[in-house]
């Protein structure tokens, strides 16, 4: 990380100097330029994305009485993983969590129906496919890391818990004051308040009162299965207990077993009853004893002695989605601006046994984030807003897809010897494999938007799609050979990045060009799109990968640009500039198909997402780019 850029302050440099003197109290402030509803995974996400921008006044409130302390979701992916990164703290969660390397998978044994037997293990993600693994790790520790981020920003965002939310009025009027978004909220003690809002963002969960104000509903499949879950401490001869497991029985149904951190505790999900049309779980009366004792079945001829249940729930498996994730109709796109928007369980809900219900939910709240503070900075027209339930609303019908055919695929009879009808116990983990990469949230494919180019020069670099996630990968920093991962530059900052990779050719004439152009010319969005007392890459971020070693580069012949003078003191930043990891063998250039003859550009969103690939000379594609949603500063 880089600090001391404008004096040298001692102590923890990931404590931000304060925008302003502390003045925190309990009441809600008046008016606030984004207010989130819910402390839950989506809304800490973009609390602490929206933390980083001292000039946005935000607020978050949560109705419970505190921060989440156990249980919940913990399946963490890899592309979380990547996201934690740009936050900071994915290395707290590395140290944490469990790593997911292996997945194994176990059917009823041909020999004796009653028993079960392993009939396959799976490397869980494939080699190559992220710089992070898949790791397990309890929600409430993520919660944690979200809001030390808050609280260490310059901001010092803080919940305000205690709050549950009566309801919200939207002033659609083309004449609307500044805040059109008037929030009722009501106080534990039972005092009522009132915030308005330029934005309000719903991340209060499936039972949303945002998007019950809306009049949106979620759609899709009743509920018909019951399932368990359970984090036990507990003694078992069963060998494959700190091995995520899939196990189909022939009679009793299935578990997922997923270990958790510590080395000891372990999460079982457990299948239970088939439930009648419209009923609901809790008629069941379902208690733990009994989630035991079915899980104690199923594991058959193995013991199961439970010491200690850290935390358990029932639920329903049912996948709903709704039809829009902000404030505006279909019929009113062209006409007016979204002004209140939902995440996570709030506009899609579905089983948890893909792991996927927290990571999506993130995801849409990094997606949101952004957008947000580049349109209330004024660096960006508010139409792209309209881009994140466009967006985030296709992944989120993808999810509810694959969600439903995994359930189904789970709880479905298996065939035997004996039995013909149901699914061969080899397809179940065909499927798992065949979608790895979705389950490792790598697979979000964004469609041609205002922020997203049509794949015109993909093949320049064919390993970095345009829609699709950066994909990282190593190389060694010039100015100090530093071997580093290239992804890592994205920071949760809501900046821009260009990608330089430069041909083959030294000196550079066609890298020296297009610095050239995006350090000098009227043309350049750099120029165009930066304030004029601000660093030069506080908007958008240029960086460079060069093929050569980096013991064959000479610093002091790189572009000005990307040595930029920075911050008070006019400070060099000598982390621009890159080149291939040739010592072990992991050359960028090979690994993303980047054209070694041709170069290119990989422009990139600040949510991490490959936006473009263009020429290093289409100069003028990379400014109208930037000229369809940026707003030209003074």
């Amino acid at each position: 990380m880089q600090f001391h850029l404008n004096g040298f302050r001692p102590g923890n440099p990931e404590i931000s100097e304060p925008s302003e003197p502390p003045t925190r109290t309990d009441a809600l402030p008046g008016e606030v330029d984004v207010l989130i509803v819910g402390c839950g995974p989506a809304g800490l996400t973009l609390a602490a994305q929206l933390a980083a921008f001292p000039d946005i006044k935000t607020c978050i409130v949560e109705q419970k009485s505190g921060p989440l302390l156990l249980g919940q979701a913990d399946g963490v992916a890899c592309r979380t993983m990547e996201m934690f990164e740009a936050f900071g703290f994915s290395e707290r969660v590395l140290k944490e969590a469990y790593w997911v390397n292996e997945t194994a998978f176990w059917k009823p044994d041909d020999a004796s129906r009653d028993n079960i037997v392993r009939h396959g293990r799976v490397q869980d993600v494939e080699d190559g496919l992220s710089e992070f693994p898949h790791v397990i790790l309890n929600q409430a520790r993520v919660h944690d890391f979200y809001l030390d981020v808050m609280r260490h920003s310059p901001s010092r965002l803080e919940p305000h818990y205690g709050r549950r939310l009566l309801g919200l009025r939207i002033d659609a009027a083309a004449d609307a004051p500044s805040h059109p978004v008037t929030v009722k909220l009501e106080r534990t003690d039972g005092a009522h308040e009132t915030v308005k809002a330029r934005y309000v963002v719903g991340c209060d969960g499936a039972r949303s009162i945002v998007r019950q104000s809306l009049g949106r509903e979620l759609r899709g499949d009743s509920a018909s299965q019951a399932w368990g879950v359970m984090d036990v401490l507990a003694v078992t001869d069963f060998p494959d207990i700190r091995i995520k497991s899939l196990i189909q029985s022939a009679h009793e149904g299935s578990i997922v077993l997923i270990p958790r951190e510590g080395g000891y505790l372990v999460r079982i999900y457990v299948e239970l009853d088939q439930l009648n049309a419209d009923e609901r779980v809790s008629s069941r009366n379902i208690t733990i004893d009994r989630l035991i004792a079915a899980a104690q079945r199923i594991f058959r001829p193995y013991t199961l002695d439970v010491k200690e249940v850290a935390w358990w729930s029932v639920y329903e498996i049912g996948q709903r989605l709704c039809d829009k994730f902000d404030d505006v109709g279909e019929a009113e796109a062209a006409s007016r601006l979204p002004r209140v928007f939902i995440a996570g369980d709030a506009c899609h809900t579905h089983s948890p046994k893909a792991g996927q219900g927290m990571n999506v939910s993130m995801q849409d709240a990094f997606n949101l984030g952004w957008k947000l503070a580049s349109v209330l900075e004024g660096r960006c027209a508010p139409k792209l807003l309209h881009t994140y339930s466009a967006e985030r609303q296709a992944v989120a019908r993808e999810l509810i897809d694959f969600d439903r055919e995994w359930a189904k695929m789970l709880s479905a009879p298996l065939k035997s010897a004996t039995e013909r009808d149901g699914v061969e116990p080899a397809e179940v983990q065909r499927y798992f494999i065949r979608h790895g990469r979705y389950t490792a949230g790598t697979a979000t494919l964004y469609k041609p938007s205002l922020i997203t180019a049509a794949p015109d020069h993909q093949h320049l670099a064919k390993g970095l799609m345009i829609g699709m996630r950066f994909h990282s990968a190593p190389v060694i920093r010039l100015a100090d050979a530093k071997p580093v991962r290239l992804g890592d530059a994205a920071r949760a900052d809501g900046r821009w990045r260009l990608f330089v990779f430069a041909d083959r050719q030294a000196p550079f004439a066609r890298l020296g060009a297009l610095c050239d152009f995006l350090a000098g010319s009227p043309e350049s969005p750099i120029r165009r799109y930066t304030p004029a007392h601000a660093d030069i890459d506080s908007v958008i971020d240029v960086r460079a990968v060069l093929q050569q070693g980096h013991r064959e580069l000479e610093l002091e012949a790189m572009p000005e640009l990307l040595l930029p003078a920075k911050g008070r003191y006019g400070l060099r930043d000598y982390e621009k500039l890159f080149c291939p990891d040739l010592k072990s063998g992991n050359d960028i250039f090979d690994m993303r198909g980047i054209d070694r003859d041709a170069g290119c550009v990989v422009v990139v969103r600040p949510d991490q997402y490959v936006a473009h690939v263009l020429p290093l000379d289409a100069h003028g594609e990379l400014a109208a780019f930037f000229d369809g949603f940026m707003i030209v500063q003074a």
